[in-house]
């Protein structure tokens, strides 16, 4: 599937253009702010190929892509006309602290490619500083030192048109607000206070306290804020005659004023505090809160709340000169590359096995999610391991006083941005987490069936006569794409005793139920939920979609055959809307043969993702 019909497929999936109120992205994600989340089709999302899970999070639609997010973004661009961070309106989050964390996330989302970018640069200067390459004066390094600082030491003005976008309001006007905190007068005055200068000025008689916002982040997401409340408000009580000549200056008049002694100075002293209550924490705390938050740092990140630590981190490295926090990253994320290695050497599945081997490559490198949600998860026993081995690596770092220097995707080019008692230390916190999560994942995350490279079968015999086979085995292919799982687990007891039929469950991805083979339609029900077939070597089958669903009446099933018509295989018999069904009922479809006593043994196999190429029952 190419880039662009991926695109078309998640745009249809979320409900379409016009349900899409706001679209940003960020290293790994694409985030959908949608009119209406009920016409967001989750598990459809979740099943393209190319996608690695869909998600809703704190009332917003994350469609995780992992390291090619930027073209798929830029596909779906290309097919919508809504603006990155677009300006439709939103219902507000039931959820108060879910939306704060949200909109957080959606101020720096935007940010990050350039945040990423001059992080990198960071990274190289600190290698080549290092390891004495080139002297700290040399033009060549001014330049490189210049690159990675752009957006640290302009960081209001990045952080302004975000904001503004975030809060709809003027983003020209919210840069004017980051040009008042950047202006020469107060940097150069807040440069002055440490050589006996004065420390403040006055406005009318209030005081502007000098102060250095270089670097910092809540000064002016707190004024944009502000300034969405003010700015409609007066631009509503001036005439529309007079709006382009004073709607603007009283706006400025009362809002730089206001950030530069109320705003300004309240949110850099929150950030200071916020920077101080962190190392505080980690004293206080010790080697247990640093296994608390390398231990649950993956959790973070599989819930897209990740990005919400970023202005704590940021904060701390402008603060303190470097961040205690995004040393539970760096553990989490060689903690995720080790398991994902582990799975790899384990496995016997080609395809699975290239999966996480490329996957690992890339957590290691910074991007976890593919490593994650394509193996880890997959199994969950590894995901588990590498949960505790990140824990087990944040606490010992913790010990020799670790932190990051710069804000960047912890992986291997960029370890060189942390720093301990001795970096040796970094290292070996390093190797902790991925050779204990490789370790522990070769051993005992793997489940046996997939060592064992087949699926599970589960067999039923017969005492009665056997049916004589022509070649001596049939195998049905499965009428439902989905997940297949033994009988034995489908969670209705008529259904997994056996005694309704033989054969197997599946969980739907899909909401189409198509021909095994070629036969007749012997029954279907008025209520469409179920139906009986007959192969033209006489195996008669029931397909009965979702348990109880006899009581939707009809409602959601959609018939295109009829009782007595003949079938070919691969035809589509009946369709249903499996996301509605779901609301109220289990999706999980029982394929049973029902003639069992005719034959000699039916084996039932599980434990795959089926197509309508896949055998799910073996008769003998």
């Amino acid at each position: 599937m190419t880039n662009k019909e991926l695109a078309s497929k998640i745009i249809a999936l979320v409900g379409g253009e016009e349900n899409i109120s706001v679209l940003t992205h960020c290293a790994t994600r694409l985030r959908f702010n949608l009119k209406d989340n009920g016409k967001a089709n989750i598990d459809a999302l979740k099943s393209l190929q190319g996608v690695l899970t869909a998600q809703m999070k704190s009332g917003q639609l994350q469609v995780v892509i992992g390291a090619k997010v930027n073209a798929i973004f830029d596909e779906v661009s290309a097919q919508v006309h809504i603006t990155e961070g677009g300006a439709a309106v939103q219902e507000p989050s039931k959820d108060k602290v879910g939306a704060v964390i949200e909109t957080i996330s959606g101020i720096f989302a935007p940010t990050l490619p350039v945040l990423i970018g001059c992080g990198m640069f960071k990274a190289i200067v600190s290698l080549i500083t290092n390891l004495h390459l080139l002297p700290g004066d040399n033009s060549f390094m001014v330049i490189m030192s210049m690159i990675g600082d752009l957006i640290f030491y302009f960081f209001p003005f990045f952080l302004a048109v975000s904001a503004a976008r975030k809060f709809k309001v003027s983003e020209y006007m919210a840069l004017a607000l980051a040009a008042a905190y950047m202006y020469p007068t107060i940097m150069n005055g807040a440069a002055a206070v440490s050589d006996g200068g004065p420390a403040t000025m006055s406005f009318l008689g209030l005081p502007i306290l000098f102060v250095n916002y270089k670097s910092t982040v809540i000064p002016i997401i707190l004024s944009v804020w502000v300034l969405s409340l003010i700015y409609k408000r007066i631009d509503k009580l001036v005439p529309d005659f007079l709006k382009i000549l004073l709607t603007s200056m009283i706006v400025l008049f009362i809002m730089v004023p206001l950030e530069l002694i109320v705003l300004g100075p309240i949110g850099s002293y929150m950030g200071t505090y916020i920077a101080k209550f962190i190392d505080w924490f980690y004293n206080i705390g010790g080697f247990i809160a640093a296994a608390l938050l390398g231990g649950t740092r993956s959790l973070l990140t599989m819930m897209g709340m990740h990005y919400a630590l970023a202005p704590l981190q940021i904060q701390q490295i402008a603060e303190t000169g470097g961040s205690t926090l995004l040393v539970s990253a760096l553990t989490a994320n060689f903690a995720q590359a080790g398991s994902g290695f582990g799975a790899f050497l384990r496995v016997r599945d080609k395809e699975m096995k290239s999966v996480a081997g490329s996957a690992a490559l890339s957590a290691v490198l910074g991007i976890t999610e593919p490593v994650m949600y394509g193996v880890n998860l997959k199994y969950k026993r590894p995901f588990a391991f590498a949960m505790a081995s990140s824990a087990v690596a944040a606490a010992f770092l913790s010990f020799f006083n670790a932190r990051a220097l710069a804000y960047a995707p912890p992986g291997l080019f960029t370890i060189i941005t942390y720093e301990a008692s001795s970096f040796v230390f970094i290292i070996i916190g390093a190797l902790i987490a991925f050779g204990m999560a490789a370790v522990l994942t070769f051993l005992f995350g793997i489940p046996a069936e997939e060592l064992a490279g087949s699926a599970k079968t589960e067999t039923f015999t017969s005492e009665a006569p056997a049916r004589t086979l022509v070649g001596g085995e049939i195998a049905i292919t499965s009428p439902i794409c989905g997940k297949v799982i033994p009988l034995s687990d489908v969670p209705d007891g008529a259904f997994a005793g056996g005694e309704m039929g033989k054969g197997v469950g599946i969980e739907p991805t899909e909401g189409k139920v198509y021909a095994p083979f070629d036969g007749t339609v012997d029954m279907l029900f008025d209520t469409k939920h179920a139906i009986g077939l007959s192969s033209n070597e006489g195996v008669e089958m029931l397909i009965h979609i979702g348990l109880d669903t006899v009581e939707l009446n009809g409602q959601f099933f959609t018939a295109h055959v009829k009782t007595g018509d003949a079938i070919r295989k691969g035809q589509l018999l009946i369709e249903f809307d499996k996301d509605q069904i779901a609301k109220n009922y289990s999706t999980i479809t029982p394929v049973l043969v029902t003639n069992f006593d005719q034959y000699g043994k039916i084996e039932g196999l599980s434990g795959m993702v089926a197509d309508q190429t896949t055998s799910i029952i073996r008769i003998q």
